[in-house]
């Protein structure tokens, strides 16, 4: 299978689980109100996003693993500590959505999301360290997704 069709399918169940998440969520949001657990993950899934977009340059990254060929390594901003805080900006928001509904099914499409999410960041690293050289040492020194512990 080309690399460019299995990032898009990574992609639509990626978009897929995040959305049923979501789906799920908005009606309990009008009549219930979200845990502080919730809504800490929200803001935090705002900010590592923000901050993520703000580090790389337009055109730079891209939606499916597979890197740009003249794509750029970054290594500062939120890089400077995680490989893929996308990734992690969107585990969050998905978290905060599970969170907030409390249910199996919930609980069920957040790992489900997660396990997708580590897909994408595993093909994304192999196809990185072909095409930079020094991913490889980029890659020692960070983490994948939560600065410090993983």
């Amino acid at each position: 299978m080309k690399s460019h069709t299995l990032g898009s399918l990574l992609v639509a169940a990626q978009f897929g689980t995040l959305g049923a998440l979501l789906l799920l969520a908005a009606p309990g949001l009008m009549h219930t109100p979200l845990p502080a657990l919730a809504w800490l993950a929200i803001g935090l899934s705002g900010c590592v996003g923000l901050w993520a977009l703000l580090a790389n340059r337009p055109g730079n990254f891209n939606i499916r693993p597979t890197p740009h060929a003249r794509g750029q390594l970054v290594a500062h901003g939120p890089y400077r500590w995680i490989r893929h805080p996308m990734y992690t900006a969107v585990s969050l928001l998905g978290l905060a959505c599970a969170l907030a509904l409390g249910s199996a099914l919930a609980w069920l499409l957040w790992l489900v999301l997660s396990l997708v999410l580590l897909t994408k960041a595993l093909l994304e690293e192999r196809w990185m360290t072909t095409m930079h050289p020094t991913y490889a040492h980029y890659q020692a020194r960070t983490r994948r997704f939560i600065p410090f512990i993983l």
